[in-house]
C-alpha cells in the first residue's frame, strides 16, 4: 500500500472516532498526527503536551509552533518537579514515566469528553526496546498511525507534502535517555545535557546526544557528521565549553549517533542471562 492510501484509510480512521486527544511531543510522528487530525475532525481535535524537566525548551517551542501552523487547539500541561519513580531511573524508566504523563492527558481529554487519546508511534519504532508501549496498551491509548500501517519514511514525505517544518527533523528522544539506567535524574542535570546540545546543534550539528556518564560527556553526532571533529578548534572549543558546563571529561563516540545507545547494557544483561 503506498504512502497516500494509507493516509486516506488515516483519515477514514480518524473520522470515526468523533473527536479525539493526541499526545503531542512536537516530533515528525505526533505533528502529522495532529495535522491529519485536523483535516478528519477539526475543531474536535486537541493536542496535549506535558511540559516537564525531561522535554528540552526548543521542543516545546517546535510543538507550539506545528500547532499554530495547523490549527490545532493546544493544551501546554506544566509538570515542575520529576516524579520519584522516574528520578531513580530503572530500566522500565519510559514504561512509568509514559503510565503518569498519559494517565495525566486521559484525565484532560476524558474532561473535555473526548473519545479518546492517541500518541504517534509508527510501526517502525516496534523494533527498538521502548516499555512505554506497555503503558499506552494499559491505558488504551490509540496509535492510529501504527495501525494504519506507517513508516517513518511516509511520515516524512506526507509531512514534506504538507509543508510540515518537521518533515526532515532529525529522531528525539527525552533528556532522561542520555543518562545509564540507575543514575538519578535531577533538573539540574538534564538542562546541563539540554544546553550541552544546544550548543552542538549552533554548531550545526542535525543529530546529535551528549551522554551524562557521572562526569564525563560521551557525544554521539551522526556518522556522516563525524568528520568535523578531524580539527583542533573544533575539538577545543567543544571540550572547553562542556567543561564549563560541568563536565570533567569530555569524549566521542566514533561510531556515532546509534539510537537507543542506552540500551547496550540491557542488551548485555539479556544476553548474559
Amino acid at each position: 500500500m503506498d504512502s497516500i492510501t494509507k493516509e486516506q484509510a488515516l483519515v477514514a480512521s480518524l473520522k470515526k472516532y468523533g473527536s479525539l486527544a493526541i499526545a503531542f511531543s512536537g516530533g515528525v510522528d505526533s505533528s502529522y498526527l495532529c495535522a491529519i487530525a485536523v483535516e478528519a475532525l477539526g475543531s474536535r481535535a486537541l493536542a496535549i503536551t506535558v511540559d516537564s524537566p525531561l522535554l528540552p525548551r526548543h521542543e516545546l517551542e517546535d510543538a507550539r509552533r506545528v500547532a499554530a501552523f495547523v490549527g490545532i487547539e493546544h493544551v501546554i500541561m506544566e509538570e515542575g518537579a520529576i516524579d520519584e519513580t522516574v528520578a531513580a531511573n530503572p530500566p522500565d524508566r519510559c514504561y512509568l514515566c509514559k503510565r503518569i504523563k498519559m494517565s495525566a492527558m486521559l484525565r484532560v481529554a476524558e474532561d473535555r469528553g473526548l473519545a479518546a487519546l492517541a500518541e504517534g508511534s509508527n510501526i517502525d519504532d516496534l523494533s527498538d526496546y521502548r516499555p512505554g508501549r506497555l503503558a499506552n496498551a494499559e491505558l488504551g491509548i490509540r496509535s492510529p498511525l501504527s495501525d494504519a500501517g506507517m513508516t517513518k519514511d511516509d511520515i516524512r514525505e506526507l509531512s514534506r507534502r504538507r509543508g510540515l517544518a518537521t518533515w526532515d527533523k532529525p529522531a528525539f528522544a527525552c533528556l532522561a535517555s542520555r543518562v545509564p539506567y540507575g543514575d538519578r535524574l535531577s533538573a539540574p542535570l538534564l538542562a546541563r545535557i539540554e544546553a550541552a546540545e544546544d550548543y552542538l546543534r549552533d554548531l550545526g550539528f542535525r543529530q546529535c546526544r551528549v551522554r551524562s556518564h557521572d562526569g564525563t560527556a560521551r557525544i554521539e553526532v551522526a556518522p556522516d557528521e563525524r568528520v568535523k571533529f578531524f580539527d583542533e578548534t573544533m575539538m577545543d572549543d567543544v571540550s572547553g565549553r562542556l567543561k564549563r558546563l560541568g563536565y570533567d571529561f569530555v569524549s566521542l563516540e566514533l561510531e556515532g549517533y546509534r539510537m537507543g545507545s542506552m540500551n547496550r547494557a540491557l542488551d548485555t544483561e539479556r544476553t548474559e542471562l
